[in-house]
Formats: structure tokens, sequence, C-alpha cells
């Protein structure tokens, strides 16, 4: 216990124009948090305010990081702003460091009211790199857009932040630290707690750890290569997958967070995660997993770097939920993906017999789905899947599942996939990414592209390509009912559906940092005959790819003579 309570102090400060939090709270180049004076400030005090005063007075909150440049100085001004504005406890992760699996998974199991989660996911760190910070609330979800647009509303109009600037803290020592403050009652207190255990726990009454170890250990081992991508995951992998369930040392890599995370975009992509991709072309390992900086996202591959979709991923799951004990307990309640995210899923829940639910981009809208028992998995299309575990996608589990479906097929992972699309077809997938596009033109771009789509005259239109023809059955602007509290999202995202079970998706991302914006172009396509699965899907999706370009003159637009990223 401080033997003399420390002040509370209140700055008078003026509000930013640009603190609206996006699809996953607000990102910024770091250099905007640390140059711009009040800029984390204000933005703290706009969460906290947020939660109502009466429900603020002596709560719990969780806060993380992903370890990237700046987390620990924002942490120490959110633990002197949470005291100085009414917190009761902050539990905070060794060292700053708590994957956003964990942190949901805490809030959950201690009832706090919501946890601080410091990441800007798969975006570059380091000085020059990006910054982020994320509320989720009571749930363990990220924060719906009631309390997305409060956030901005305070921002907009905050005068000044409550603070208590003499108030130290040890990241790195674990256990109980209390504080005096004057005029306050209570001692205001930081807990300091192991990063992994909690979360860990939480996987041994989901997964039978018993059939992993079996897989990953014995003469006839799978060998693995794991790439932590020197994020949050590190402690996670060495701890769960080696020391819990035996994988060799050597299997995991990049396993030391770095706060610039090596220099390498921690983004578990084709594109960006090359090192795994190589590894795996030799054909020594069985299984390859990738994650992003916060751990919530993976992308899983095959022997000889056999790439899986993450739609398939996660239809492939959602067909084989019956091999974790968790599901065998409590059953599957319904299916929930983003709207862009592939048919494939959709096809699995009519074979299963259970509902799919349609969402727009951003994992807060599964969570009014599974906090009413209305669904059991979900998922989307840029590597991230999940359960009711938590209300968060969650990489790890991803993995384990994966790990935990080869187990009791004893299959490797391409005859997993391969067998899932003789049974019931393959959705050929991918997404093309045009980033930092001028906001203006993108603006126009997709509102011109609307009025093309929703002329009457366009649900009756032919496009041949080749020897492709595809027949426009119904075009729209994606708009979401919520099932649960009839909440309207609208202007999700622009469709068109083809009456051969093809899709194109035009989408405007709120995930951007910094300059530009940033034009999502999806296409799908679907194939019945197995004869015709070994197709490379940039050949087969090569026609839609060709209407989304003539109708939507992307190129033309915007000078660019190509995506950025392929997915």
């Amino acid at each position: 216990m401080e033997t003399n309570p420390i002040p509370v102090v209140t700055v008078q400060t003026t509000p930013f124009d640009d603190q609206k939090p996006g699809t996953n709270g607000l990102r910024k180049k770091t250099t905007v948090f640390e140059s711009k004076k009040n800029y984390l400030q204000n933005y703290i005090q706009s969460v906290l305010s947020s939660i109502d005063l009466r429900d603020r007075q002596g709560c719990t909150m969780v806060v993380g990081s992903d370890g990237r440049y700046f987390s620990r100085t924002a942490i120490e001004v959110i633990v002197q702003m949470a005291a100085a504005n009414g917190i009761g406890r902050l539990v905070i992760g060794h060292n700053g460091i708590l994957s956003t699996p964990a942190v949901s998974c805490i809030i959950r199991k201690i009832k706090a009211i919501g946890g601080i989660i410091l990441t800007a996911s798969r975006n570059p760190g380091g000085p020059n790199g990006d910054f982020g910070i994320k509320f989720n609330v009571a749930n363990g979800g990220p924060a719906p857009d009631t309390v997305i647009d409060k956030i901005h509303q305070v921002s907009r109009t905050l005068e000044e932040y409550a603070i208590c600037p003499d108030m130290r803290i040890d990241l790195s020592r674990l256990g109980r630290q209390d504080f005096d403050l004057e005029n306050k009652f209570k001692p205001f207190r930081v807990e300091i707690v192991d990063s992994v255990e909690v979360y860990l726990n939480l996987l041994r009454g989901i997964f039978d750890f018993n059939a992993i170890k079996g897989l990953l250990t014995g003469p006839d081992q799978l060998k693995m290569r794991v790439d932590a991508m020197s994020g949050v995951m590190g402690p996670y992998v060495r701890r769960i997958l080696c020391d819990e369930l035996g994988a060799p040392a050597n299997s995991a890599v990049n396993c030391v967070p770095l706060e610039d995370f090596g220099g390498h975009y921690p983004d578990p992509n084709l594109t960006y995660a090359t090192g795994l991709v190589d590894a795996m072309k030799g054909g020594e390992f069985g299984f390859g997993a990738a994650f992003d900086a916060d751990g919530d996202r993976c992308m899983i591959l095959g022997q000889n770097a056999f790439f899986v979709n993450p739609s398939d991923s996660l239809a492939v799951v959602a067909a084989n939920l019956s091999c974790i004990p968790y599901f065998r307990q409590v059953g599957v309640r319904g299916f929930a993906r983003s709207m862009p995210t592939s048919t494939a899923i959709d096809r699995v829940a009519k074979a299963m017999k259970v509902a799919v639910y349609e969402t727009p981009a951003g994992w807060r809208f599964f969570g009014n789905l599974m906090d009413s028992g209305r669904c059991s998995f979900c998922g989307e299309e840029s590597f991230g899947m999940g359960s009711d575990h938590i209300r968060e996608k969650d990489g790890l589990w991803t993995v384990l599942v994966w790990l935990s479906i080869m187990a009791a097929r004893k299959q490797g992972v391409e005859d997993i996939v391969r067998d899932h699309w003789t049974k019931l077809g393959r959705n050929y997938f991918c997404r093309f990414d045009y980033e930092a596009i001028d906001p203006r033109a993108a603006f126009y771009l997709m509102k011109d592209l609307e009025a093309v789509i929703s002329d009457k005259a366009f649900c009756s239109q032919k496009f041949a390509v080749g020897n492709s023809v595809y027949s426009v059955e119904k075009a729209d602007n994606f708009e979401y009912i919520d099932p649960v509290d009839g909440t309207v999202a609208r202007n999700q995202g622009l469709r068109i559906i083809f009456s051969e079970s093809s899709r194109l998706i035009f989408r405007l991302s709120g995930t951007g940092v910094g300059v530009g914006a940033t034009i999502r172009i999806y296409a799908e396509s679907f194939e019945r005959d197995p004869e015709r699965h070994n197709r490379e899907p940039q050949v087969v999706l090569g026609p839609l790819i060709a209407i989304a370009l003539k109708i939507s003159d992307i190129h033309e637009r915007t000078g660019r003579r190509g995506p950025t990223v392929i997915t």
C-alpha cells in the first residue's frame, strides 16, 4: 500500500474529430498517439466515460496488449486514468501481454465490466507502424455499435480528463499492487496475472488434451510448424502446444513477442507468412499454422504447404465439431458467418439441419447470437473463427480444433479438406484488397456502383465471359436486422448474387489505418463435380473477377493496375 495518498488531477483538453472507432476499435499510426498531446488520454477518457458512472464505480476491468511498441506507455496511462475515474480493480497480463481471446476469457471468468486491448491486429508495429485501442464489453466481445457511437459522441465534446499522474505500476511483478487515492475510501487495486493460465484452463475443459498429445508425441507423431510471428502468441504456443501437449520445442518459431514484430507484418496469410509457407513446402511437416499479432486469427496449412482457405476451414470445422468433447456435451445450436465469407458453411448447416446466420463483417455482430443461444460456432473469411466458449475469434482454439479433427479422423489436412469437397462440393473463393485509395474516389466508386446494381434492369442482366455465362439473380446493399434485439445495420456491402451459386461482394473496409481507404472485392463460385476440385481458384474465378473489374471500373477510377493483396 502506498504511504501517501495519490492525488487525482483533472486536466483540461480539447476534442479531436478523428476518434470514431472502426470495426475493431481506434487504429492510427503510432506517431499520432505519440505526438499529439492528449490524443491517447482523450480516447481513454471517452471509453471510460461511455460506462455509466454507477456501473463504473468500484468495477473491475481487464487490460492487455499484443506487445507492440507504445503498449507499455499506454498501459501506464490507462492505469492512471482508470484509478482517477473510479474503477476499483484492473487485471493486467504479465508484462502487459494478453491475447485478444485471453482478454475475452478473463472478462467472462471474473465478470468484469469490460476490457481494453491494445492492438492493431494484423497491422505492422514499431515507431513507424500502427497502434490501436479496442474496447470489449461485459460479455467479452467487441463493443457493439451503440457503445461505439457513445464513445465517439463523448470524444467529440470532451473538455477534460481525470488522471493520477504520480501512479506507477510494475508490469513484471505478478500479484496485487494496491494504491491509496485522495478522497477515495477504498484502495485502487492492480492485479498482474499470468498471461496464459486462465485461458489454458478454459481450453482444458473444451478439448481432449490426451488425444491431441497422442497425435503430437510418440513414434508416429505429427510433425508441425507453428509461427507466432513475433506477436502475442509466443507464450501461449510454448506453454500450451509444447509444455502441455508435448510438441517439440522446435515446432514453434518466432515465439518472443517483439515491439515491431521483427519488422514484418504479423498477418497470417500467404503474402506475409512466407517463412511458414517455405518451411511447409518441403513436406517435412504435416501441419502448419501462423497467428496474427493479437492471436485471434490463424492460417492453417497442410503438408507440402497445402493452403486451407479460411472459408473452407470454417466449413470443415463446422462439419466435424463432433470431434470436440465440448460440442458432444452441449450440442450445436447454430452457425454464423460474415456476409463476405463464402457460403460453404451454409451447405454444412443444411446437411446438419441447423440454422445459419449471415451478419455484417465485424465480430461484434456474433455476440448477440451467441448470448441468446442461437449460435455455437461462427467465423469470417479473414482467417478468424471461434465458438461460444468466448466472444472473440480464437487462433489457438482453431489450431486445437484442427488437431482434434486430425486425431479423431486419423487423416492429414489435405485429405480432410478434399473429403469435405467430395461430400458437399467446393466453394472457390478469393478476396482482392485495394488499399490506400483516395477516400473520396473510394466513396464515389461505391456510390456509383450501388446505383448500377440498384437499377431494376440489372437483376435481369447476363454477363458472358469466355465460355461462362452469369445471370444476376439478386443485387443489393446488404442490410442486417439482428434477430435478438431488432437493431438494423445498413450499408454493409454491395452484393451481386448469380443464379449459378456465384457471388461478387464489394465492401469498404473499416479497419484501415492512416491515409486512404480500402476497397475489398470478394468472388465466389460453387463447383459440385469432384473432377473439377483441383483447379486454381484464380482460374476458376477469373470470369467473375473480370465482371467485377468491368462494372466497378476500379482500375480506371483509382489509377491502380491491380490489387494490393490477394487472399
